[in-house]
Parts: C-alpha cells; sequence; structure tokens
C-alpha cells in the first residue's frame, strides 16, 4: 500500500477512536498504533482483503481496551470530566450527512456515549452512525451477531433517552450563538437569559489545573450571571482573543491568549430557539491540539 493510501484510511479510522473514546489525543494513539500494524501486516505479505476493515477492526478494539483503562482513570479525575473538543469544518457537500456527522460528535453526545460500557459503545457506533452491518460489528467486537443485536438494542434505549436535540437549522443555530456572545461581551444579563432555555445546564471541566466550575450550573437565571461574572474576570485570565468557532459539530466559542494559546473551548447545544446546554473546557491537557488547529 502506498502512504496515500493510508492517509485516505486515516479520516475513518480517526472517526471511530474519536467517538469510541471522547479524547483526541488517545484516538490519535489508537489510530497511529492500528496504522502501524497494518503497515507491518502488508509488509509481511499478509492477505488483507479490505483494508478499511482490517484497519476498524483494529481501531475499535484497542479502543474498547483504552477505554475500559480510561474508565478508572476518570474516576479519580477532578470535576466533572468532560470529551476534549474537536473543532469543525463543513467539508461534506451532502447536508443530510453534515448533520448525521454533526449530531454523533456533539459533546452532549459523547456525554450520552459516557453511559454505555465500552461493548455497547462499539456496537452502537458501528451500527447506527457508521451503517457497519451486524454481522461485521459481531466479528469486530468479538460477539455472536444475535448478541451483538442484544448489545445495539440496549445502548440504542438508553441513547435514545438522553440524545440530546438539535436546531434543525445550522444558520439558526450560530446566529443564536452569536447574539449570545455579543450580550456576553456587553455584560447583558437579561439578553444572555433571554437565549437561554429555562432549565439550561452549564458544565465545565478543569481537571483542577484550571478554575472552573466545582459543579453543573443549572436554570437561565445562575447561568447568564455566571457568564456575566467570567467575562469581567476574562482579562485577568489573560484572554485577549474571542472567536466562534464550529466545535463537535456545534456552534462554539474559542478564547486565547495574546501568544495564541487556547484558554476556553465552549460549545451549545441548541434547540427550540434557545441553549439548552453548554459545555465549557479548560483544562489545558486537553487544549493543546485545539491551539495548533485553531487558525
Amino acid at each position: 500500500m502506498t502512504s496515500e493510501q493510508f492517509e485516505e484510511l486515516r479520516p475513518r479510522a480517526f472517526g471511530i477512536a474519536y467517538r469510541m473514546l471522547g479524547s483526541v489525543s488517545d484516538a490519535e494513539d489508537v489510530v497511529q498504533d492500528a496504522m502501524l500494524r497494518l503497515h507491518r501486516a502488508a509488509a509481511s505479505g499478509e492477505r488483507i482483503e479490505s483494508p478499511a476493515a482490517y484497519l476498524s477492526t483494529v481501531v475499535t478494539r484497542l479502543a474498547i481496551d483504552e477505554l475500559r483503562s480510561a474508565r478508572s482513570r476518570r474516576e479519580t479525575y477532578v470535576g466533572e470530566w468532560l470529551p476534549e473538543p474537536l473543532l469543525t469544518t463543513d467539508e461534506d457537500a451532502d447536508p443530510a450527512r453534515q448533520a448525521e456527522i454533526a449530531d454523533s460528535l456533539s459533546t452532549a453526545f459523547l456525554v450520552v456515549l459516557e453511559r454505555l460500557s465500552p461493548e455497547q459503545r462499539a456496537v452502537f457506533l458501528l451500527r447506527d452512525v457508521f451503517d457497519y452491518p451486524y454481522d461485521r460489528v459481531a466479528e469486530i467486537v468479538g460477539k455472536s451477531e444475535p448478541a451483538a443485536r442484544q448489545l445495539a438494542v440496549r445502548a440504542r434505549r438508553h441513547v435514545e433517552e438522553h440524545r440530546p436535540r438539535y436546531e434543525a437549522s445550522p444558520d439558526q443555530r450560530d446566529e443564536l450563538a452569536r447574539r449570545f456572545l455579543a450580550a456576553a461581551q456587553e455584560g447583558d444579563v437579561a439578553g444572555l437569559e433571554s437565549l437561554l432555555a429555562e432549565d439550561v445546564v452549564l458544565h465545565g471541566d478543569g481537571g483542577g489545573k484550571a478554575p472552573a466550575l466545582a459543579r453543573p450550573v443549572h436554570g437561565a437565571s445562575h447561568v447568564a450571571r455566571t457568564f456575566a461574572a467570567w467575562v469581567k474576570a476574562a482579562p485577568k485570565l489573560g484572554v485577549t482573543d474571542v472567536r466562534l468557532t464550529a466545535v463537535n459539530g456545534q456552534p462554539g466559542v474559542t478564547t486565547a491568549d495574546a501568544e495564541g494559546r487556547v484558554i476556553s473551548v465552549m460549545s451549545f447545544e441548541i434547540w427550540d430557539g434557545r441553549i439548552q446546554s453548554i459545555h465549557s473546557v479548560v483544562n489545558p491537557d486537553k487544549l493543546r491540539h485545539v491551539t495548533a488547529q485553531r487558525p
């Protein structure tokens, strides 16, 4: 296989790994390991009928192992754990496909997946997001087909019960995010509150390495006041650059210092003309890749 052929396989492999792990760095490590195994197998003369199938199998199995290990680490994580944010672009020309990709990448959706077992998560993603047939899903996760179907049913039931809903129009979502950012920069608490759902929840992840919320903030009034306080404190934290950015397929905001280092990444989940939830990541360990990615 040529290097170009290897690189063509990488996006799908990363898509599986990232949705499995909720971590850009861990996903990149898993994909690199899997690509190396594929390269060695091909170089040794091993007959590989489908490099894409080989790679998705290895990536999924490595991700399952990594997720089992990561879960024990997250039990001792300081504060609320959130997935590492991923800056996204609308490169796919098919609007329906864009919406599907965005919904399965959103921070809120990845948080829902965290409640599944590693095997349930793998089966659900392979079947419902990447559209693999059940016989392939069963082979990848090392289960019988009936067992894989049962895992999918249980996972689907849980996901559908907690799955976030999104505004149909990306333009409406983006406009609401713009209005929210403008109100925040103006210190307009009433304006902020008018854009929030009554039961909005603000989540924060500092990992004990940056000032963050001790626990989620609930309710439009509390969230609006919290944001107004954040804006006032931003200059003291070194924030000099605030931008609207697509984060995990949803509207979001990134802040950075004068040297371009990202300080925070926020993503908004919007439904029925209001912001339903906000996820804010300030843990610097989870933002290094964003600094490199941010234009």
